[in-house]
């Protein structure tokens, strides 16, 4: 069952596959083993000393931080006013509510294998090799990796744009060049110190969105100099559903599918940070699934109310916010709560809520910058990438894959020339569907990864399980599907068709297959998928039992710790 070789630590752990379970047993959530003498695992090594390791330096907070981190960018506090311009507030809360299902998908999904498997160098690829196909993994593994490196990009020049909110004697590039240096700094040494910025970074944009959602209630109910009640005032006379492209019930349909396409650029690869995080985290099997679970309510809490309050305190008619968004502006000028609380009478907050951006901005740069770095040396670990890619420095941070995300990162000086600006757009959309084409992928191994599962006997051996599946993973499935195939519908709708629109759209559906074909191609491998009895469930479960067994869970000293662990 598991490999011999020289040099590997092991210790002794019970086979799963000779857990027997009752019916009685599995109602109570407990098995007794039936074994006798128990059978020694080798841990399986992910690198060597020459190239070194990476380190587990992340704690519970940081690793939770991360995640919800990287979902609260410029999507929320801009972008929005995009969609709420284009669709109105009905179809932008309602595709809010579309996007949270899927992500709390996604994220269940890739809770359940992670904390399995929560190996050293554990990713999304390395699933999806394992229970799937190995061209698969290839082709999603780079693909993980060129979306990242975009998405960093667009954060970087989104981060230059808000700066220039308060000054334009300094050229954008040299604001691109700072950003992009501070990045570099934060993702060069210690892991711990990427945690701890990623974490206040976070407390920022987390503060901050109550702040504007608590705001919002009172501009609602009328609390501002003005005394005017709002109340739903801007979601009557037609203006909830706002029609797109076309007249009458087609174009208030494709005003909330733009709003549902749209709406995945700000939740894009958040899901995977925590995966990809969890080989560098402290007692993941402890900290993955408190992550995972909780990661759903402070995701609908902050995006779907966040929506709301937005949808109720502008209107998407208001002039400065259209003018805006067709001039394309990502700093306060543009964002909707800025606007609304503007036109509620309250000054000074536009330089607050700008700061706040920028931070978003760089934080969100932060956590792409880490996942795109470590996508990067997954692949090398798994032999998918040059060796070169596995080299960490003494902090056991891989430096080389972070010295090459940042070089094709500069990209985003592109964006320093307004006649680059349609390019740099086609990288945005570039990543965004890159990250659907990954979570497709994702409900894909994990359905593999359960039938594995049920076949051995071992489906409730597992250390966390989410609701609702396989079924929920099947309806996710379906929707990804179907954004993945239509988000380039407005080439199609209202005779407007582009060239440029239609490549922006679909130019990644080939890059990945070229990945894909060109792998098997190259390794001969002409299977599809692995067959379900070949798929291996158990190496590096030795791995994961030692590295849990490092950790004592911690007992809170006084009632403030015990609210503490509580949240975090």
């Amino acid at each position: 069952m598991f490999s011999r070789k020289s040099g590997f630590s092991s210790f002794y752990i019970p086979p799963l596959s000779l857990f027997k379970m009752t019916e009685k047993d599995s109602e109570k959530g407990s098995v007794k083993p039936d074994y006798e003498e128990p059978i020694r695992a080798e841990v399986l090594p992910v690198s060597n000393i020459k190239f070194g390791e990476t380190k587990r330096a992340l704690k519970s907070r940081h690793v939770q931080l991360i995640a919800l981190g990287g979902c609260i960018g410029t999507g929320l506090f801009v972008g929005s006013g995009q969609s709420l311009a284009q669709s109105g507030p009905a179809s932008l809360f309602l595709a809010y509510i579309v996007m949270s299902f899927v992500i709390w998908c996604v994220m269940n999904v890739l809770g359940e294998m992670n904390t399995y498997l929560p190996i050293a160098g554990a990713s999304p690829p390395l699933y999806i090799d394992r229970f799937v196909d190995k061209s698969l993994a290839f082709a999603t593994g780079w693909n993980y990796w060129y979306a990242y490196v975009f998405l960093m990009a667009s954060e970087v020049t989104a981060a230059a744009i808000i700066i220039e909110y308060w000054t334009e004697s300094v050229p954008a590039a040299a604001w691109i060049a700072i950003v992009l240096f501070l990045l570099t700094l934060l993702n060069s040494f210690l892991v711990k110190w990427y945690g701890e910025t990623e974490f206040w970074l976070a407390i920022v944009k987390v503060v901050t969105i109550v702040g504007l959602i608590v705001l919002s209630i009172a501009i609602f109910f009328g609390g501002t100099p003005k005394h005017d009640r709002l109340g739903f005032r801007y979601w009557k006379h037609g203006l909830a559903f706002r029609e797109y492209l076309v007249t009458g019930g087609p174009g208030r349909l494709c005003g909330f599918w733009m709003a549902v396409v749209k709406s995945g650029f700000s939740f894009v690869l958040s899901p995977e940070l925590i995966t990809i995080a969890s080989g560098e985290t402290e007692a993941p099997r402890r900290n993955i699934p408190k992550a995972t679970s909780r990661f759903i309510y402070r995701l609908a809490f902050f995006y779907i109310l966040g929506t709301l309050a937005i949808g109720v305190i502008v209107s998407s008619k208001d002039p400065q916010m259209l003018s805006a968004v067709s001039k394309g502006s990502s700093n306060a000028g543009a964002s909707p709560f800025v606007i609304g609380i503007q036109n509620a009478g309250i000054p000074i907050l536009n330089h607050i809520i700008n700061a706040v951006i920028l931070t978003s901005s760089i934080s969100s740069g932060n956590s792409f910058l880490f996942a795109g770095s470590r996508s990067l040396y997954s692949l090398a670990v798994e032999g998918q990438a040059p060796k070169i890619f596995k080299r960490c420095n003494r902090w056991g941070v891989p430096y080389v894959a972070v010295l090459f995300t940042i070089l094709i990162a500069c990209l985003s000086f592109l964006n320093a020339s307004s006649s680059s600006a349609m390019v740099f757009t086609w990288f945005t959309n570039l990543s965004t569907i890159s990250g659907f084409i990954a979570w497709i992928c994702i409900l894909i191994t994990y359905l593999r990864f359960r039938k594995a599962m049920i076949k051995e006997n071992m489906l409730n051996l597992m250390p966390f399980r989410a609701p609702f599946q396989p079924y929920a993973a099947y309806i996710t499935l379906f929707v990804v599907s179907l954004i993945t195939i239509t988000n380039g519908f407005t080439v199609f709708v209202g005779h407007d068709f582009t060239a440029s629109g239609f490549i922006a759209a679909y130019i990644t559906l080939p890059i990945f297959l070229a990945l894909y074909l060109g792998h098997k191609l190259f390794t001969k491998n002409w299977k599809w998928f692995k067959r379900v009895d070949e798929l291996d469930i158990t190496s590096g479960l030795a791995e994961a039992e030692e590295v849990e067994s490092r950790y004592i869970l911690p007992k809170p000293k006084n009632f403030l710790d015990k609210i503490w662990m509580w949240i975090f």
